[in-house]
């Protein structure tokens, strides 16, 4: 059959409309986009995610520059269209940073500029709920009134609404000896990461195995001390806090020989108190290894706690791998016994777990042969299973982190 003119115009505009969007044949269009760190290169692989088979391809021109040296996490503001990524530095004198990139409609990231923390050695980076601030975690603060105290801080910004850019938000409460406030705002010591709500902000000090809360006013970007600032945890080997609804998920691996390890439920409280849930510890699965850090996904059959278990602290990654749990009523964790591949086999060394938008997809990146794994998410029992097209992807360098966003559209 021969088309007219009008319908080959037609014809031609669906086809434009299709691929604006990111949809092939083959495939259910591109429902988000993945960004992987290389820490060793200092690069950043940009890729897409199929809705219909969650395979990734990559993104036109990635890998990308991170602008920065040991690239160790990264963040999006709310909306997608800006990209923070955190460079640690390194031993030979290079700086920590942050470095601002513009997302754009395909995935692709343009640089636009670094900036710096308060503190020192920097280890984490999160935006607030509302996508209005930034805070970036430090494990050294600046000198308190002149001496070196060995806690760790947060350095608070506000983020400019057109173009992600950040500025300082000065601590309120606290003044230096010269009567101006401190720039930052004190943890406890050796924090290795945090998590917020939209009204807390907890980090998980290292040194003496704490969660240190902050009260967070979404309407100036303001942290304040709770009257009991630090919460005992009573772990030997904490890795990891996350949040999950109204629950807090604290990892604890334990031995560095390889063990099971265990997850710790908490309730969040006001005030951002933290009580555990009754119950207590759950233990990780018998066959998993070294949990390091958690995800929770909500769908139609409940809602669901991943672990991600690196195997152990040293070079033998044979039992990477996720546990999935089942959150209860209680908010006591569950395993999923009907899943007879629980735990789920992850490539060596996995560091970073994120989820696509829609709930599909499960993915981590896997520091040591340097992939991205990929899973399903069972809408009907929460279980995890192989992609149609093969679950591995190579990807940068020794990935440190990973993050996901929806396809922004625009």
């Amino acid at each position: 059959m021969t088309l007219s003119r009008i319908g080959r115009i037609t014809l031609a505009l669906l086809i434009s409309v299709a691929m604006g969007l990111g949809m092939t044949s083959c495939g259910g269009g591109t429902v988000g986009f993945m960004w992987v760190l290389g820490a060793q290169s200092n690069q950043i692989g940009g890729f897409k995610i199929d809705n219909f088979t969650g395979n990734l391809t990559g993104v036109i021109g990635s890998p990308f520059k991170s602008q920065g040296v040991n690239p160790v996490m990264l963040t999006l503001k709310s909306g997608g269209r800006y990209l923070y990524v955190l460079n640690a530095g390194d031993a030979t004198g290079t700086t920590g940073s942050f470095s601002l990139f513009s997302v754009g409609g395909d995935g692709t990231l343009a640089y636009q500029q670094s900036y710096t923390s308060q503190g020192t050695f920097p280890v984490w980076i999160t935006t607030d709920t509302t996508g209005n601030y930034l805070f970036v975690l430090d494990q050294h603060s600046p000198a308190y009134d002149g001496k070196l105290d060995f806690n760790g801080s947060l350095t608070a910004f506000s983020l400019d609404a057109t173009t992600g850019r950040p500025s300082l938000v000065t601590n309120a409460q606290v003044k230096n000896a010269a009567g101006t406030q401190l720039t930052y705002f004190e943890v406890g010591r050796n924090p290795t990461q945090m998590r917020n709500s939209s009204s807390c902000i907890y980090t998980l000090d290292s040194a003496d195995q704490t969660i240190f809360p902050y009260a967070l006013s979404t309407a100036n970007g303001q942290l304040t001390q709770p009257t009991n600032s630090t919460i005992a945890l009573g772990t030997s080997n904490a890795t990891s806090v996350n949040l999950g609804g109204s629950y807090v998920y604290v990892t604890d691996a334990g031995s560095t020989d390889g063990g099971p390890g265990s997850i710790l439920p908490y309730t969040q409280g006001s005030n951002c108190a933290l009580s555990p849930v009754t119950g207590g510890t759950v233990a990780n699965l018998p066959t998993a290894s070294y949990p390091i850090q958690t995800v929770t996904s909500t769908n139609a059959a409940g809602t669901f706690v991943y672990v991600i278990n690196h195997s152990t602290a040293s070079a033998n990654f044979g039992n990477s791998s996720i546990s999935a749990f089942t959150i209860q009523t209680t908010g006591q964790l569950q395993q999923i016994a009907a899943d007879t591949n629980n735990p789920f086999p992850v490539g060596a060394g996995p560091d970073c777990i994120a989820i696509d938008p829609t709930n599909q997809y499960l993915y981590t990146s896997n520091q040591a042969d340097s992939t991205v794994t990929g899973s399903r998410i069972s809408n009907s029992q929460g279980f995890l299973s192989q992609l149609t097209r093969g679950s591995n992807f190579p990807t940068v360098t020794s990935p440190s982190c990973l993050v996901i966003s929806g396809n922004t559209g625009y």
